[in-house]
């Protein structure tokens, strides 16, 4: 099956787990919180070519991702919120397909612990036959009162109920670990587009 058809097959697969049923305190799911700072920018509402911005659009066409672990396919001209994303995870020579769907597009002002800020970001949620069921959310957030930007990760999984045991086996073992080394480089090359492309 080609990258093409394994997309267009997404469109007809539900989300594979009740969005609501997320409970930190049930000990099956597994949740992660990850903050890259990405410099400043003067403080006030972020510039539309700064720092702020500049994140966003690389968060939009997903390019954080480090390719070596995982690559996206997607229709690029699909508006953003709703968007079917085929994820091409690699792990030691294997190959697994896994569909995603873009939740509602956040871009707000907020206040937290009394301190203004813009954030702007999306969720994506697994989608049936997925080996994991969750939500990972990406956001980029700007302190109005000091300019600092941040990339922010948040995401809570767990082993889809009908994957192939074999494969959660697997990833019972080293999904963990392998999650962790995929949301520290997607940090790390946030920073690295950042720099680079703002230079």
């Amino acid at each position: 099956m080609t990258v093409e058809e394994r997309l267009a097959a997404l469109r007809e697969r539900p989300v594979n787990y009740d969005v609501e049923a997320f409970d930190p305190d049930d000990p099956s799911w597994r949740e992660d919180d990850y903050c890259q700072p990405l410099g400043f920018e003067p403080p006030g509402p972020p510039l539309p070519d700064g720092t702020f911005a500049l994140a966003c659009r690389l968060l939009r066409d997903y390019r954080f991702a480090d390719p070596s672990i995982v690559r996206a396919h997607y229709d690029v001209d699909a508006p953003l919120e709703g968007r079917d994303m085929l994820l091409e995870l690699r792990f030691h020579g294997i190959r697994l397909w896994s569909g995603c769907r873009v939740g509602a597009v956040v871009d707000e002002e907020r206040v937290s612990d009394g301190r203004p800020l813009h954030v702007w970001g999306w969720p994506y949620r697994t989608l049936a036959g997925h080996i994991e069921q969750g939500e990972m959310s990406w956001e980029v957030w700007k302190w109005m009162d000091t300019g600092e930007v941040e990339f922010h990760i948040h995401s809570f999984s767990r082993v889809a109920r009908d994957a192939n045991p074999i494969l959660a086996l697997g990833f019972r073992v080293v999904g963990q670990r392998e999650r962790r080394r995929y949301l520290s480089r997607a940090c790390a090359r946030m920073l690295e587009l950042t720099r680079a492309e703002g230079a």
